[in-house]
């Protein structure tokens, strides 16, 4: 009776320790069926980016890549915008699946995450200008040039001495390369051949300098969907539907980098896929789509992104209008550790970029508080503009005349009821005009949040600019908005400057 008893036993911890074990990534994503991959809208064609003829829709060839591994996987896919600078450091704290937009395949990435097998090549083309004798890199040896930061192009680069200028976009190398303020620009073909070579100021100087593979990012304690998704690959590529997506947006194959094929295959041990289904219809390749044009349907996308840089506006300044007085009061009337914990918050915060703020609340600080973009979007202005209001209502307190505080103390007042009914309304009244300016620095200051994946105004901007090729109007159009929001809140500023000077001198009188 006790071996049958004991086995019992340890066959209900296994089933107890199996009930209580975490899901695997792919378990998760079943269950929720979707897979979620990440990218950068203001990457443009051909990666990922908005359907000219509906702006709603995305089309790329990454899109299709990443919907026929959600069929392989037999769920859907579902695309999280984020900015491409950061999108390992966004897939490291769990806010999406993959990174899946144009991530190239170099030893920092690999340092950082898992990759799966490459799903296209690419050379990396140096452009210089039309009738330039610098036609390699050796020749361009102290010569400015341009590339993408955080790129192999970049690796390259740095270890050939040239000196380096980095950009965030694509377009704007090229450019600055037809103004004469680079020497020259090397950057993938991809991104060449539909930025760069399209300029007739421009011409390929070294057409395949080096070779490489675009690959998919997985968190490194993934590698289970690592090895689905490099099993979903193989499959694409063996039905032919990879090249057919790749030979309709004019991307060459993986092969063409320097690791051979073969060195992709297919790792052993990986899960056993869902069947593909029936393929989707193809989407139209670039070449066969209208030019982006700023229509109403641009104009909207700016509309959303103005609501939400005025929540994010007045969400932060109702944090931080409160915390501001409180820092105020106590670095006035606090006991001497209030007073220092105060002061330093205070030099602290006005002390250091908002954009490092950011950054680290966002961030650095996700192992210990998972935010959502919104919400440290909110909590990062607040907290910051919590220290410039601090100061701006100490001045106001200070400006009270001392006589004031005296006469409070005359009638039998104590310190909070001299503040609530005394000094505060009077403080407030004279702060109210500062607090307004603040807000309308506030509005412009939350442009920075886009590097926390939140697409305010200034970051849908910078997308439009890139799917229509052009900067002058959609920048325009987005200083119009800003000065239509902030407009209004400097007259109501002016409004109460002057509405307050009245009643003082009504006072004085």
């Amino acid at each position: 009776m006790r071996v049958p008893l004991f086995a019992s036993l340890v066959l209900a911890l296994a089933a107890s320790a199996r009930a209580a074990a975490p899901p695997s990534p792919l378990e998760r994503i079943r269950a929720r069926g979707e897979i979620t991959y990440a990218g950068d809208l203001q990457g443009g064609e051909p990666y990922v980016f908005r359907d000219p003829r509906d702006p709603s829709h995305l089309v790329g060839f990454e899109v299709e890549i990443a919907e026929a591994l959600a069929q392989s996987l037999g769920v859907r896919a579902r695309f999280v915008q984020n900015d491409w600078h950061n999108l390992i450091p966004s897939l490291e704290r769990g806010d999406f699946d993959i990174a899946l937009n144009g991530l190239e395949d170099t030893p920092a990435l690999r340092d950082r995450a898992l990759e799966t097998q490459g799903y296209a090549g690419f050379r990396e083309q140096l452009v210089v200008r039309r009738g330039s004798p610098l036609r390699t890199l050796e020749a361009l040896r102290g010569q400015r040039v341009g590339t993408l930061s955080e790129s192999m192009a970049h690796q390259l680069l740095r270890s050939q001495g040239s000196n380096l200028v980095l950009y965030e976009g694509q377009e704007e190398p090229y450019s600055d390369l037809e103004q004469e303020r680079l020497a020259a620009v090397l950057l993938d073909s991809v991104i060449a051949s539909r930025y760069g070579l399209t300029r007739p100021g421009l011409e390929l100087a070294d057409g395949d300098v080096a070779r490489g593979r675009y690959v998919i990012a997985v968190r490194k304690s993934e590698p289970e969907l690592r090895d689905a998704l490099d099993q979903g690959l193989e499959k694409l590529r063996a039905s032919g539907q990879l090249a057919a997506i790749l030979t309709r947006w004019k991307i060459e194959d993986a092969s063409i980098a320097s690791a051979s094929a073969a060195a992709d295959a297919v790792r052993a041990a990986g899960p056993v896929l869902a069947g593909a289904g029936p393929a989707r219809p193809a989407a139209a390749a670039s070449d066969e789509l209208p030019p982006a044009r700023f229509d109403r349907a641009q104009l909207w996308l700016f509309l959303r992104g103005a609501g939400i840089t005025l929540l994010v506006t007045f969400l932060a300044m109702a944090l931080a209008a409160p915390l501001g007085l409180l820092l105020a009061l106590l670095r006035l009337y606090g006991s001497a550790p209030l007073r220092l914990l105060s002061n330093a918050y205070v030099e602290l915060l006005r002390g250091t970029p908002v954009l490092l703020q950011l950054y680290l609340l966002y961030y650095g600080l996700s192992s210990l508080v998972h935010l959502s973009a919104l919400a440290a979007a909110v909590l990062g202005l607040g907290l910051n503009y919590g220290a410039y209001e601090a100061e701006v209502h100490r001045a106001a307190l200070g400006s009270i005349p001392a006589g004031q505080s005296e006469a409070a103390a005359a009638l039998g007042m104590s310190r909070l009821q001299a503040l609530r009914l005394v000094l505060l309304p009077q403080s407030l009244r004279v702060a109210l005009p500062a607090m307004t300016n603040d807000l309308i620095a506030l509005l412009k200051d939350s442009s920075l949040i886009s590097v926390i994946t939140v697409v305010e105004l200034t970051k849908q901007m910078t997308i439009t600019a890139v799917d229509v090729r052009s900067w002058a109007l959609p920048g325009l159009v987005c200083a119009a908005f800003y000065f239509a929001m902030s407009w209004p809140l400097g007259r109501i500023a002016m409004k109460l400057e002057e509405t307050l000077a009245q009643v003082g001198n009504e006072v004085a009188k």
